[in-house]
């Protein structure tokens, strides 16, 4: 995710992909067929020009607020996942420790119940990671285009090696132990499972009369709050903005980009045979503004893709792992992860 306060130009042209490129050779082709070759006839009124534009707008603006509205409620999915975290921490520590039955456990038999629940949140957090990142056939790494291409460079420069099986898989084998992870790979949705366990270990410790009702019920609203949560992602993931409408507001852009050299180079031709070369950097400039929106807003629909404008999931993650291991008063606490290049992973 962008955290920087501002982009430079240069950022903001490599962001939309080098087409400010063919937007200036594609005005200059119109200015020398219109002045050069005296093709007058492509000339074609402004005003119809100027209410393609205006309905673009109001398209494109329709499909920013939905994008926006899929980020914002992902990154809110996030900071709640987060705070049921710290509470999953807080609440397992205190309510094991001060249970009156847990006077018949060791203090290392104490440590071991809570350091197991609390370890099992943190592989359920990487590993509810992992599954957000697998692609989607509408996504753009997906794309069979150079699009698809810059994409995948994109998120091998922001993520690195952290969207790959190996580090989820370490991020598992540490947290987990050996015979529940090797359980866990016959689950196709390992976050749920994960969650299950966690259920299935409160029911274990009501039997056995180490928390009462109150508590367990308590702590497995936490674990039914997470499902709610991890539900909500998985819409957001698994059902994109609908298509019509994403590739419409494309489609709309560009015939808009097409469209407006030819509106506009009568109203250049009318102020002298120098000012006509203003033609090409307003057309550009105008054009470009109008391809920013839209880019904006199509890369915003996919908040769990891996790109730099999606959520920092990473950066959650590692947060609860610090966080819940500073509950633990562990010594090897990793450390926060920092913005790199303007970009938080």
């Amino acid at each position: 995710m962008f955290v920087n306060n501002s982009f430079s130009f240069s950022a903001l042209v490599k962001f939309s992909g080098g087409y400010l490129l063919w937007i200036i050779v594609w005005s200059f082709l119109v200015l020398f067929s219109y002045e050069f070759l005296h093709l007058k006839w492509i000339a074609i009124p402004w005003v119809s020009i100027g209410i393609i534009g205006t309905a673009v707008s109001f398209y494109i603006g329709f499909k920013n607020n939905q994008s926006y509205e899929r980020i914002w409620e992902a990154r809110k999915i996030w900071g709640t996942i987060l705070n049921i975290s710290r509470m999953w921490g807080v609440t397992t520590r205190g309510y094991i420790r001060n249970h009156p039955s847990v006077e018949k456990l060791s203090e290392e038999e104490i440590d071991a119940i809570t350091k197991k629940l609390i370890y099992r949140n943190i592989a359920y957090v990487y590993a509810f990671r992992a599954q957000l990142s697998i692609p989607t056939s509408w996504e753009h790494i997906t794309l069979g285009t150079h699009i698809a291409k810059r994409s995948r460079r994109s998120i091998e420069k922001v993520a690195g090696d952290t969207l790959e099986d190996d580090f989820t898989k370490e991020m598992l084998e540490k947290y987990l132990n050996s015979e529940e992870y090797a359980d866990l790979k016959r689950f196709r949705n390992m976050a749920t499972h994960i969650i299950d366990l966690q259920s299935q270990d409160l029911m274990q410790l009501r039997k056995d009369d180490i928390i009462n009702d109150f508590y367990h019920v308590q702590l497995q609203t936490l674990l039914n709050n997470l499902y709610d949560e991890q539900g909500k992602a998985e819409r957001i993931k698994n059902f994109p903005l609908p298509r019509l409408y994403a590739y419409a507001s494309n489609l709309f852009v560009w015939i808009f980009i097409v469209l407006l050299p030819f509106g506009l180079i009568a109203q250049f031709d009318q102020m002298g045979p120098y000012n006509v070369w203003l033609f090409i950097p307003v057309v550009s400039i105008v054009s470009w503004i109008f391809l920013l929106m839209e880019l904006v807003g199509d890369y915003s629909e996919n908040p769990f893709g891996g790109l730099p404008n999606d959520i920092p999931m990473l950066s959650i993650c590692r947060t609860i792992e610090i966080d819940l291991k500073q509950m633990m008063k562990e010594e090897d606490i990793p450390k926060t992860i920092k913005a790199q290049n303007g970009i938080l992973l």
